[in-house]
């Protein structure tokens, strides 16, 4: 199972990290040892004190493809769920001022939260867009919708599946909205699809 991720795939989000707008996906990956399930807690890691939350709407990959035609591409997943990326900002700036890869502030243990997946059709609105937020300790913090992505979910697809094969199971965390932010110690943080709640975690 695969973790890819989709860098600076919102506009605002780009902007509020004055980082440019890409031309085609940024891809990086994480490894299946960052998932963290089942609302368990996320405990602060001690190598970092600037880990970020960033709020995004994650594919399950549900038929193995490879250079998948991008008017295909919908019939490769069929769940949705929310997830978290955590960023440990402190190390990703001081890997990126040394033009090194930056796996370290993104791919570590438990840095990929996972909700609960539902049907993607169920959830997509009259105009076939779908909204997600996420709540800081009961506080809306993060706000996205897919119309407002820069590469929608099928680009995406046709985009990851011409450099790697999509096997069934593996997730596509796709980008996050503007709004991110750090975490402390005793937050609580809920992700929502619409209105309906589909992760929790407690920061520890």
């Amino acid at each position: 199972m695969k973790i890819i991720c989709i860098g600076r795939n919102y506009a605002a989000h780009a902007k509020e990290l004055d980082n440019p707008i890409p031309k085609a996906p940024l891809l990086f990956m994480k490894p299946s040892t960052a998932l963290l399930k089942d609302n368990r807690p996320l405990y602060y890691p001690d190598f970092s004190k600037d880990i970020h939350y960033e709020v995004e709407l994650v594919l399950k990959i549900s038929k193995q493809g490879k250079h998948i035609a991008p008017k295909f591409a919908h019939k490769y997943y069929q769940q949705i769920s929310v997830g978290l990326d955590f960023t440990a900002r402190d190390i990703q700036a001081k890997c990126k001022e040394k033009g090194h890869p930056w796996e370290i502030a993104k791919a570590w243990d438990n840095s990929a939260a996972i909700g609960n997946f539902i049907d993607v059709e169920k959830c997509k609105a009259a105009d076939q867009s779908i909204s997600f937020s996420l709540n800081k300790n009961g506080q809306q913090v993060q706000i996205g919708n897919t119309k407002n992505m820069l590469f929608a979910f099928d680009q995406l697809i046709a985009h990851i599946s011409s450099f790697f094969t999509l096997q069934v199971g593996d997730l596509i965390y796709t980008g996050t909205p503007k709004g991110v932010g750090p975490i402390v110690i005793g937050d609580l943080l809920e992700a929502y699809i619409g209105e309906q709640k589909l992760l929790e975690c407690l920061i520890k």
